[in-house]
């Protein structure tokens, strides 16, 4: 099953907003999921690692999913990222995304176990054959531990029809082409790493899940249809302005980070869930400066 509609464009990785209780914001959820697909976003990722899953009950995720499938509609497809602990619960997990209306999977490693390729292979199997939904492989070997080779992701594909992209996020674009390479264009490319975009591009991804994008679709947005229309020379003045922002997607407090971004821009809050902690008043005043100085310096739209 392909639905390479699902696997283009800008794609929010798209993060949890939480209430001054704690709990998930619904109300501000919706609004900023129409937010960003008004400024051009093709689609919505939750429940990833920008949306801070690992920290939300099961059925947090389920009610986040319900929320955004009944927002967005037909308009923008919910693609739900499935991680779990254990296998059993990533099944259950997929199975009830598709229930409740997700159009796509992506599909990460489970938390906290890292192990070798025979059981990694055995979970994302298990994971993959649970649903009909098309599937999109998670690669992230910096924050999971845990590294799908080329040749691992080209036997997933070859096995499964509805195994349809990656989100490349090894940070490593010689895998674009060594994927290329051994399965021509039988996935689509999807850039996972913010500061990789236009090199991404160049080297044939089609599409971008994106962090900063949360804070800055327009600006995403834009930036993506110039690298793919007109290549690197035409991305390269925008590029240039967002890359201070973009390098902030790939560092531990990431989470904290791009929330602060869309605090400051008026769309959201910096709260987080613990473990993770707001930043501290030193880590706070240097991201400002880096922010306010985008915000100040901001290409006119």
């Amino acid at each position: 099953m392909h639905e390479t509609c699902l696997w283009h464009g800008v794609v929010p990785a798209i993060t949890t907003p939480f209430d001054a209780a704690g709990g998930v914001d619904h109300e501000f959820l919706a609004r900023h999921a129409n937010w960003l697909v008004e400024a051009g976003c093709t689609g919505i990722v939750p429940l990833g690692s920008l949306g801070e899953g690992a920290t939300l009950a099961f059925d947090e995720k389920l009610a986040i999913v319900r929320t955004l499938v009944a927002t967005l509609g037909t308009r923008a497809p919910v693609i739900a990222g499935i991680a779990a602990l254990s296998t059993a619960e990533a099944v259950r997990l997929a199975r009830e995304c598709e229930r409740l209306g997700a159009r796509g999977l992506m599909v990460l490693p489970p938390y906290v176990y890292s192990s070798d390729w025979r059981e990694m292979g055995a979970h994302l199997r298990a994971v993959i054959a649970a649903t009909a939904l098309p599937v999109l492989l998670y690669n992230n070997p910096l924050a999971y531990r845990t590294d799908f080779t080329p040749e691992q992701v080209a036997e997933l594909a070859s096995e499964f029809p509805q195994v349809a992209a990656i989100k490349e996020s090894s940070g490593d674009l010689r895998r674009l082409a060594a994927l290329r390479a051994l399965i021509g264009d039988r996935l689509q490319l999807m850039v996972g790493i913010d500061d990789a975009l236009v090199e991404g591009v160049a080297m044939g991804a089609c599409g971008w899940i994106a962090g900063v994008v949360n804070a800055f679709p327009a600006e995403s947005v834009r930036l993506f249809e110039l690298a793919r229309t007109g290549g690197s020379a035409a991305a390269m003045d925008l590029y240039a302005w967002l890359l201070p922002l973009l390098r902030m997607d790939t560092v531990p407090k990431f989470v904290q980070l791009i929330k602060l971004m869309q605090e400051r821009v008026g769309q959201g809050s910096a709260r987080v869930r613990a473990p993770r902690l707001e930043l501290d008043a030193a880590e706070r005043a240097a991201a400002l400066r880096v922010i306010d100085a985008a915000i100040a310096t901001r290409p006119p739209r």
